[in-house]
């Protein structure tokens, strides 16, 4: 008889460094492609210190880093989401609901983080997160179906075979409108404004991107890499990753002299899918193959282990840094220069954890969010 719901396997969920190192990248990376953006500031003026090398250097991380970095952080927001439910389903608990109330909680981190920055990725990321409940009862053949389907970009897919178009004006209007603001507003002007419209700027930069389905494509599929173990080093795991390097990185080769041309919505978010593919496998299949990529990439995991913590500092920081009611680098130096300031944060921040974890187990918002998720229950995470 085929079983119509998922079953725990009862194996131990022991901590997985290089999915912490991964996590490290992410955030780092997304530290990096925010310095590139001047913190989502475009300003139509002269910027006063620019290097020949700028354009080159933005459409090379814009290659690398925009929207994969968000994709792995989403791939290991659903491997966490595996591992704390099957702990739970170990002890014949229901994670379910606790789980709804992490989403909450998350919400209201996102809120704060918002309100620094507008590009906030924590709120939708708490919405998607919800959809993972009902998916996780799910058997693996139905969820590695509903990955497939999502991985296609169903929604520009169907804009192209229907030619359906999505109004976006909406969308650029909150953005001319937020970065005016950036430029030339107050602290608290930015921070109503962040408050009104970042939710849904987001949502609408989401569906914009291609990004809508995709993100809930790799939340579901961390899920299910977390149910198959292809995190840990053991059986046939790193001949799969090797096989999904090889794959990937062939198609990235391809696509890459390909004019997408009519296609471009629907084949450019399949394009980044891949890369990111190669990226995680990359890094997967150097960390158990080499000892030297572990001793450099561990410093990633402590960065990784405070990602909550270092995501919302890079906005407080970032924001400060780039727009007009602080330091106003947006209008002072070009990509080169702010990648490099970007470098300095992430330096800076890797300090912070580095002291922090010298006197305790988690970072100070991954400690506040345990807890709160934890409240009123003997359970252990």
């Amino acid at each position: 008889m085929i079983s119509t719901k998922y079953h725990t396997r009862g194996l131990a969920n022991t901590r997985i460094d290089v999915a912490d190192a991964l996590r490290g990248i992410a955030v780092a990376g997304i530290i990096l492609y925010h310095s590139v953006e001047h913190f989502d500031i475009f300003t139509q003026d002269p910027i006063v210190h620019t290097l020949a090398c700028d354009k080159t250097v933005g459409d090379v991380l814009a290659w690398l880093l925009s929207g994969k970095m968000y994709g792995i952080f989403a791939m290991l927001f659903g491997l966490s989401f595996f591992i704390m439910n099957d702990n739970q389903q170990q002890k014949g608990r229901s994670f379910s609901g606790r789980f709804a109330w992490r989403m909450c909680l998350l919400f209201v981190f996102g809120l704060i983080n918002v309100a620094f920055y507008d590009g906030d990725i924590l709120m939708l990321y708490a919405v998607y997160g919800l959809l993972l409940i009902p998916i996780s009862y799910l058997p693996s053949k139905a969820v590695w179906c509903i990955i497939g389907l999502l991985a296609i970009q169903p929604v520009e897919l169907y804009c192209l075979i229907t030619g359906t178009t999505i109004d976006h004006s909406t969308l650029f209007e909150i953005y001319n409108k937020t970065i005016a603001l950036h430029e030339h507003g107050t602290f608290w002007e930015n921070v109503v404004n962040n408050l009104r419209y970042g939710f849904e700027l987001n949502l609408r930069f989401n569906v914009f991107s291609g990004r809508l389905t995709q993100l809930l494509c790799l939340f579901i599929l961390g899920m299910q890499l977390g149910r198959q173990r292809l995190f840990y080093n053991e059986g046939k795991n790193l001949q799969i990753w090797h096989i999904i390097l090889c794959i990937s990185a062939t198609l990235v080769i391809a696509l890459s002299f390909v004019d997408f041309g009519a296609l471009e919505m629907w084949l450019k978010p399949i394009y980044s899918l891949f890369i990111l593919l190669m990226i995680v496998s990359g890094v997967v299949s150097a960390w158990y193959a080499f000892k030297g990529v572990r001793s450099v990439l561990h410093h990633l995991c402590l960065f990784g282990r405070m990602s909550l913590t270092n995501y919302l500092l890079q906005s407080i920081i970032g924001s400060f840094i780039f727009s007009g009611y602080g330091l106003e680098c947006y209008r002072l130096v070009g990509t080169t220069y702010a990648v490099l300031i970007g470098l300095g944060m992430v330096f800076c921040q890797y300090l912070f954890c580095r002291y922090w974890f010298s006197t305790h187990p988690r970072g100070p918002l991954e400690g506040v969010w345990r807890k709160m998720t934890w409240l009123n229950s003997n359970a252990v995470n």
